[in-house]
């Protein structure tokens, strides 16, 4: 921690040297963030870009008595909720230029794979509930951490970790991965 916040002074001073090390340090966990949320490398390349453009942007606002990698990511689950609202926009537009304004027709293509689908459920759950989920199973993240993280009561996370999993399950099901 002592580390991050000198090199997060040193930015404050311009050196893009030092900002290159929390780069390298907190790239990684940040594009593995956004696999587990958008399920694609080009979407994950995205928010791992636009996390560091913003964190760039706004050092000036981190508060050294917390840990940086929190603050950076907020930044990223923020993001990864643009991004989200971004693609849903995207695909609705896409729908109506390609279907007209039926958009009820199904699009999902059948997924072989059993990972695949397991995935893909869990992006087509909101992008809040998903948020708990990664942060909860993937990143094994408690209670405590994902309130602090996402700035709600523990009490919320636990509600909307308990309705995340029934949407996931639904949409389990609904693909013939488990049966009830």
């Amino acid at each position: 921690m002592e580390e991050d916040i000198q090199l997060v002074n040193k930015c404050l001073l311009k050196d893009a040297g030092a900002f290159g090390k929390l780069i390298d340090k907190y790239q990684k966990p940040i594009y593995n963030l956004g696999m587990r949320m958008f399920g694609n490398v080009d979407d994950a390349e995205d928010l791992t870009q636009n996390v560091f453009i913003k964190s760039w942007e706004r050092l000036n606002t981190y508060d050294p008595k917390y840990k940086f990698f929190s603050w950076l990511y907020r930044i990223a689950l923020n993001e990864s909720i643009n991004l989200s609202n971004r693609e849903k926009r995207k695909e609705r537009i896409e729908d109506e230029e390609k279907y007209g304004n039926d958009c009820s027709i199904d699009l999902e293509v059948e997924k072989n794979e059993q990972s695949k689908k397991i995935h893909d459920s869990l992006t087509e759950i909101e992008i809040n509930y998903r948020i708990v989920i990664v942060l909860r199973y993937y990143l094994e993240l408690s209670y405590t951490e994902i309130a602090e993280l996402i700035e709600i009561p523990e009490k919320t996370v636990k509600s909307r970790l308990f309705s995340a999993r029934q949407l996931l399950k639904e949409n389990l099901l609904k693909k013939g991965i488990f049966s009830s």
